[in-house]
């Protein structure tokens, strides 16, 4: 079975508070964007295939650090097969979604699995069962359950269903070679309350959103690394009725009425174009 990893964009971020774990209070809009995706696939592993591990991943297109048995993909395989009876599986993961890019890749290959997983082997999980388990892998991961625009409070993990259509928009990506922290951008970061939620703000015209909805993170992050914040206004240049950087970064995207061609204003990073 196969199913295909969305990524999403943040549209305002804001960093209100620190937890006494250590955490920060967030809140911020979700919104999806199917264009910019993976391929995750599972299949069944043969009983004589000589696997260490009950759950066989193979990444592709995009190399990821890491121990493979930590990505997401597994956690999210031992997480139900702690409570079900899974078989052992080969999954192979296509990454199209650039790492490190706060468009949550990892994010919604864990929840996608957990899907994917419930159709294939008829758990028959509900869909609040499944927001739970997968909330419990990562903040951002509850999201991708539905992949429906959403605001979220805490650490991501507590959604409020939102009525947002950005369908007229075509969205432009843009993600330069320059790994962001998130513990380092986060470390950076004085939380305050914000102004004005950025639910609120987006039920104004998109138009109206530059100077009102903003990203906590880009104030730091900019300092960094000011490339970054040369792509954002280099998008507005371009003509985008709003941009920003999506989480922590680094990718930064715009919002435009009509398609760019964006790969050929940003030379050598990676980009993408397309209705949202």
């Amino acid at each position: 079975m196969i199913n295909f990893p969305i990524a999403k964009i943040n549209l305002g971020l804001n960093v209100v508070s620190k937890r006494p774990d250590g955490y920060h209070n967030l809140e911020t809009v979700f919104y999806p964007v199917s264009m910019v995706r993976d391929a995750l696939e599972v299949t069944e592993m043969h009983p004589d295939f000589p696997s260490p591990t009950p759950c066989d991943i193979k990444i592709s297109n995009i190399a990821i650090e890491g121990d493979e048995q930590r990505n997401l993909v597994v956690r999210a395989y031992n997480a139900l097969a702690a409570k079900y009876p899974l078989p052992r599986i080969h999954a192979h993961l296509y990454k199209g979604i650039p790492t490190q890019a706060g468009m949550g890749g990892g994010s919604s290959d864990c929840a996608y699995m957990i899907t994917l997983l419930n159709n294939m082997f008829s758990l028959n999980m509900t869909t609040q069962e499944m927001i739970e388990i997968a909330a419990t892998l990562g903040a951002d991961c509850p999201f991708f359950i539905l992949s429906q625009p959403a605001y979220a409070e805490g650490i991501g993990e507590r959604l409020e269903p939102i009525n947002l259509d950005l369908s007229n928009y075509f969205i432009a990506v843009v993600r330069p070679d320059i790994p962001v922290s998130t513990k380092e951008a986060f470390s950076l970061i004085t939380p305050k309350p914000s102004a004005t939620c950025c639910r609120d703000i987006v039920k104004l015209p998109v138009k109206e959103w530059k100077g009102k909805l903003v990203n906590d993170f880009e104030t730091s992050v900019f300092a960094l690394h000011p490339e970054i914040a040369g792509i954002k206004d280099r998008l507005y240049s371009l003509g985008a009725h709003y941009a920003a950087m999506s989480g922590s970064g680094s990718s930064v995207f715009g919002l435009f009425t009509e398609p760019i061609e964006v790969n050929r204003h940003f030379p050598g990073m990676y980009t993408a174009c397309g209705k949202l």
